[in-house]
């Protein structure tokens, strides 16, 4: 028996060789060795090691090699299959779908189905799918956008086409989009976490894992991450994360940082992993207005986890390296910072768009008028960023790149593109209209928190901040000699 043979078996065995004292925590489902490799199995190795020797190697790391769990088990096929093909003598399926992991892996799939991650391909259809088709784009590549297929549909996942001659549909293959729509009828993509065919602990657990998708402008978190005091002790500290550990409960087998997967999916002293990622979260901060993760689950009638309940296993998590006042008064920073977007531009900017979409005041058309793309601007990514950095802990995203930005959309941009659109419907004759309008948006500009902006605010307030800067600029001024 090999070295490497003799420390992969050694992995599997672990993962059952759990000590009583961490009991309390109960894991996922393991999955157990085989006796042998199949035939079926050693066939493929024969050819694919010299075929595809990086592939090969891969698997050679893997628990699955550990526990003879080969090409064949993988990617066998029925042959009434969709995406059947005959290969070598063998029915196969180039993709193994969640479908084909549960075989042995039944309680992950189980809690992914569930997730938010597994209606990630219900952005087809969407607004921001619009943009990729249309507005970026044109249905040139077989019928599809080349934005969609190489960008959205690369983290959401896409309808898996087969095609006549039942090769893969080049628009829609290769692909791993976290809920891709699979020839079997399963949804999702483990690949998309855990990537093939290795497998890894270790790589599903770095924040890189979640970084592929979870970036960029309009949700930033791995930026976030970074810039938090965790992803900051993370990088200095990560060869002691034990980011192999079969366990790897925080507070035992690590102490400098939580990862991605420490908060939304690993397991605690008292907590289970779960494939679910939005178990532990209590706010959904994708939408123009944050609400409850639970609220729009209730409108319609379902029974979901309260997100009470969420949040206290959120607070299960941080109580393993902080204490309770520490993480209490974390989500008051946090809840006040969502309520103020919400309530100061969010719902103000949408009561603005509603009332000119009601008075039919913009074209149908998406996106072909300036103040379409400045309210998209404010929501989707500025008012994203700010409320993912307030949950991560990650004050310039909350600042300079969130509310700052949100600030200056609303009241330089959003407010006057109003104003001019109004004025037009008043030339138009659409007097009704534009009075509803103007009264809408006076309404917002009386309130308090707008007052600065209107010119309506106490003299008294007025007064106390000319005195709080002339006291900066003294100090400022001493400070300097």
């Amino acid at each position: 028996m090999t070295i490497r043979v003799i420390r992969a078996c050694f992995a599997i065995l672990c993962m059952f060789a759990i000590p009583l004292s961490y009991a309390a925590a109960p894991k996922a489902q393991s999955m157990g060795a085989f006796a042998a490799l199949s035939d079926e199995s050693k066939q493929c190795a024969t050819c694919h090691k010299d075929l595809n020797p990086g592939l090969y190697q891969q698997w050679g790391k893997s628990k699955h090699y550990g526990a003879n769990v080969g090409c064949y088990e993988c990617h066998q096929a029925d042959p009434s299959d969709k995406d059947a093909i005959k290969h070598e003598n063998f029915h196969i399926s180039v993709i193994v779908s969640p479908k084909d992991c549960s075989n042995c892996h039944e309680a992950e799939v189980e809690e992914f189905s569930k997730s938010h991650h597994a209606k990630a391909g219900q952005i087809l259809g969407s607004l921001d799918n619009f943009l990729a088709e249309v507005v970026e784009g044109a249905m040139v590549f077989n019928g599809q956008s080349p934005a969609a297929v190489s960008g959205c549909w690369q983290c959401h996942g896409t309808e898996i086409k087969v095609l006549e001659n039942g090769d893969l549909d080049p628009t829609t293959w290769p692909n791993t989009g976290i809920g891709r729509l699979n020839p079997d009828g399963s949804v999702g993509a483990c690949s998309a976490c855990h990537q093939r065919h290795e497998f890894s602990l270790k790589q599903a657990r770095r924040p890189e894992a979640c970084g592929k998708c979870h970036l960029g402008p309009d949700h930033p978190q791995k930026e976030i991450y970074e810039e938090s005091k965790h992803g900051i002790n993370f990088f200095a500290h990560v060869d002691e994360m034990n980011l192999s550990s079969p366990k790897w409960i925080p507070g035992e087998d690590y102490n400098s940082a939580p990862t991605c997967a420490t908060c939304h999916m690993s397991a605690t002293r008292d907590l289970p992993i779960t494939h679910d990622v939005g178990d532990r979260i209590s706010w959904t901060l994708r939408p123009a207005i944050s609400e409850k993760v639970d609220a729009s689950a209730i409108a319609a009638g379902k029974k979901v986890k309260p997100w009470e309940e969420r949040r206290a296993d959120m607070k299960n998590v941080c109580t393993s390296c902080h204490t309770s006042p520490w993480v209490e008064n974390f989500y008051e920073q946090f809840d006040n910072l969502v309520i103020l977007y919400n309530d100061k531009f969010a719902r103000p900017g949408k009561a603005l768009m509603d009332v000119l979409t009601k008075h039919e005041l913009l074209t149908a058309a998406q996106f072909d008028e300036e103040i379409e793309w400045t309210w998209f601007y404010l929501w989707h990514h500025e008012g994203r960023r700010a409320r993912h950095g307030a949950a991560m802990m990650a004050p310039d995203y909350v600042q300079w790149h969130g509310m700052y930005e949100v600030a200056e959309r609303f009241y330089i941009e959003l407010i006057p593109q109003y104003r001019e659109i109004v004025e037009h419907a008043e030339k138009e004759g659409k007097t009704e209209a534009a009075a509803e309008a103007n009264k809408v948006l006076e309404e917002i500009l009386s309130r308090p928190e707008h007052a600065w902006f209107s010119g309506n605010e106490p003299d008294s307030v007025k007064a106390a901040r000319l005195k709080a800067q002339k006291d900066f600029k003294a100090r400022y001024s001493s400070d300097s000699k």
